[in-house]
Parts: structure tokens; sequence; C-alpha cells
């Protein structure tokens, strides 16, 4: 019996013969047209891949050179010496520490409007549905279908009006209302037992603490989501914090690589630059590693109804 449970617990890869999910079953890799079409979607895959990465990886590489190797007659794919402690010398010779803080005051300030505000209009639409709420529904989904470049510039003046330059509230707020955010907490919401919002109401909960007190904690998954989306779009960001934040001390890093590089006498070589580039990629870089199910999982959401 113990020879035979220990079979039973061993891990088998599945071969192709297995397959049975998909466009294309085991049966149709028989025939020798599948598997020419088979073998030539995973050569453009490799394709694709290779155009992703190699740019990174020759990014990476060369911010390591000096500035000699890179000025060089002669073509030399890796650095003579690897010195790990250039990054913290770029990291205190461009003071990055000052535009990451920025950086993450509006992230921080972006992922608690993105949750609050979505979240709260998901709740209203998806769960109270009070009179009206589809022709509001229906007003986000058209905003939604406005871009973002044609919205710029009467957002940058209605920012200008209220006095808000050189302010990070409005930076905040902007990447914190997204109809994409909204969708997603609202199939989300919309799925909650309504026996735990009932009982929340026969306790004497209202609104808004059945919110933060019901809600919340049974759609964890999905605020985490829309907070990875929100963290990413908000430290990605680079034209409304270059017209927002005029004062180069509040600016944010995207900001900061892109007044380093339009400086007519810079104070630093071409291998720091390339280096302050890879510096800026590392935390997108962990964070997809670290929440690619999430990410990945978030991006279908939005289109799955139960």
């Amino acid at each position: 019996m113990k020879h035979k449970d220990k079979k039973t617990l061993e891990f088998k890869p599945k071969r192709l013969k297995d397959k049975l999910s998909g466009i294309m079953n085991f049966s149709d890799y028989r025939k020798i047209h599948n598997r020419i079409i088979y073998s030539l979607f995973i050569i453009l895959l490799v394709f694709f891949v290779l155009v992703a990465l190699v740019p990174i990886i020759w990014l990476f590489i060369t911010s390591f050179k000096t500035i000699q190797e890179i000025n060089s007659t002669k073509y030399q794919l890796f650095p003579e010496v690897f010195d790990i402690t250039k990054i913290f010398k770029v990291w205190e010779k461009m003071n990055l520490l000052r535009y990451y803080g920025n950086t993450l005051i509006v992230v921080i300030g972006s992922i608690i409007c993105s949750v609050i505000f979505n979240g709260l209009l998901a709740y209203v639409i998806g769960v109270i549905k009070p009179v009206g709420h589809k022709i509001i529904h229906v007003m986000v989904l058209l905003g939604y279908m406005i871009p973002s470049a044609l919205s710029i510039v009467p957002l940058f003046m209605e920012i200008t009006k209220v006095g808000m330059i050189n302010s990070y509230l409005p930076l905040c707020l902007t990447f914190g209302a997204n109809a994409y955010y909204y969708m997603l907490l609202k199939n989300s919401f919309e799925k909650t037992p309504k026996s735990f919002i009932e009982a929340a109401r026969i306790d004497g909960l209202g609104d808004i603490k059945i919110f933060f007190k019901v809600v919340i904690p049974l759609n964890k998954s999905i605020i985490g989501v829309v907070a990875i989306f929100t963290m990413t779009a908000s430290y990605c960001d680079f034209l409304l914090p270059k017209l927002v934040l005029q004062n180069e001390d509040l600016a944010t890093i995207m900001v900061y690589i892109y007044n380093l590089g339009t400086m007519t006498t810079p104070t630093f070589d071409t291998s720091d630059f390339l280096l302050l580039l890879v510096i800026s990629m590392i935390p997108q870089i962990i964070l997809f590693i670290i929440f690619q199910k999430q990410i990945l999982g978030g991006a279908t959401a939005g289109g799955v109804k139960e």
C-alpha cells in the first residue's frame, strides 16, 4: 500500500500526448501540418520573449560599464568589472531618496483614493442600487470610452484654477478615479453574500460601516488587484506629474529622470544615467514577480461574470 501511495504522490510532468485542453488536443498533433503550426507558434513566442527581455538585459549590463568602455570603438558585451557598489554611489550622487519619497507619497495617496472612491461607488451601484444607479453606471462607462489624452488639457486647466499646482492631491485624486477599477470592484461586490450584509444591518450598522467592516474584508483579493494596478499607473505616469509638479524638489522619479535627460550641462556620465534607468525599473520588476498571479488574474476578472 505504501508503495502504491508513493506512486500516486509522484509528480508526473504533462506531455504533449496527454494534452486535452486548448485549441488543439493530443490527437491534432498526429498530423504533420498541425505540428508545423505548433512549432511556428513556439518560435514566435520565443521571439517575442527575446524582444522583451534583450533590451532590459542589455541596459542592465551596459549600466555597469565605465564611460570609456561605452565610448570604445571596440565593442564588448560585458564590462571588465561588475561593481555592485555603483548602485549605491548613483543613489547618493543623484539624491534618489528624495524623488523616490515623492513618488511614494503619490503612490500611497493614489491607492487610498482608488480603493475608497472607486470602492464606494461600486458599493452604491452594485449593492445598494439606489434610484438612477443604472444611469450613473452608464455615465461611468461612457467616461471610460474617452481617451485620457483628450482630458489632460481640461483637467490641467481645472487644477490650475483651483490652485493645486505643486500639490500631490490632484495626482492622487486623478489616479484614484478609474472606471476600470470601478468595474472590477463592482463585479466582485455584487457576488458578496446578501446574508452578511443583511445580518450587519440587523446589528445596526450603517452603509458606510458595512462597506468598511463587511464588504472590504470579504473582497480583499480584488482590492489587492486594484491597489497593484493603481500603484503601477501612479508610479509610471509622466505627463500629469510633469505638468502639475513644476517645482523640481517635488518631482516624482519619472519626471526627475526626464529632467536629467534634458539638462544642457549634465553633472553625470552616460553609465550613471543608464544605471538610474535600471534602478527605476527594479520596483516594477519586483512587484510583477511577487504579484504576477494577481495581476494576470485581475486582467480577466472584469470580463468574467458568474
